[in-house]
């Protein structure tokens, strides 16, 4: 074999040397069926700001059928803050709380008596989360303790005003997705029991619960 046949052949195993120890690099690694990896950033403390509309209901417990209650509806703009911590499953366990200034009224015509108007002017939460870390969004459900201050006017036979603040509980769900790697759009749907109250006007003293739906979409931002 002459010289450049040889200078040939070295090159060729030089080659197919270089591929195999390449290949030998090459590591398959086998992903487990049924699995999701958990991509997202949800980790941190994050405050944010939300608006949204809400509509409940101020009734007297045990009432007699037929009894008309105001059904107060309306607006409401709040500021919120909270926590995330995300465990390895890809579980999303945080704490948040809001509070929100709010115009949630209505005025109830009981001819000849005259009216009631039950307005509720601010609430707030103090709740727990947990949710599931879908890499850009995050589903949670959501629950804890709900406040709300509430005004009711008697005008005509028992005219009378008087203000209470209702406590109990609130629950809900909602999904958070990822705008930029800080910022979050939060849209959320909760229903709160506030529970009942003691309101004093002409007519005497009288307890009266409240609650109320809300649907709310809000931006928050995580550092």
């Amino acid at each position: 074999m002459n010289k450049p046949m040889l200078l040939l052949a070295a090159g060729v195993s030089a080659q197919a040397i270089s591929s195999a120890s390449a290949a030998d690099l090459i590591i398959d690694t086998p992903v487990e069926a049924g699995v999701v990896q958990a991509s997202g950033n949800w980790d941190g403390a994050f405050i944010g700001v939300f608006g949204g509309y809400a509509w409940g209901e101020l009734s007297v417990d045990d009432a007699p059928p037929g009894l008309l209650t105001p059904e107060p509806a309306g607006w409401l703009l709040g500021v919120n803050a909270g926590a995330n911590f995300t465990l390895d499953n890809g579980i999303v366990l945080g704490v948040v709380g809001d509070i929100a200034w709010a115009d949630i009224k209505d005025t109830l015509v009981q001819p000849p008596f005259g009216s009631v108007t039950s307005t509720l002017d601010w609430q707030g939460s103090l709740r727990g989360r947990i949710g599931f870390d879908g890499g850009a969004f995050l589903p949670y459900l959501t629950a804890g303790l709900a406040v709300a201050h509430n005004n009711v006017e008697a005008v005509g036979l028992g005219a009378g005003e008087d203000d209470a603040i209702h406590a109990g509980w609130t629950a809900g769900a909602g999904v958070e997705l990822a705008a930029t790697e800080n910022l979050s759009v939060d849209l959320a749907y909760r229903y709160s029991d506030y529970g009942n109250a003691d309101y004093t006007t002409g007519g005497g003293t009288g307890e009266l619960h409240l609650t109320a739906h809300q649907v709310t979409v809000g931006l928050n931002w995580g550092f």
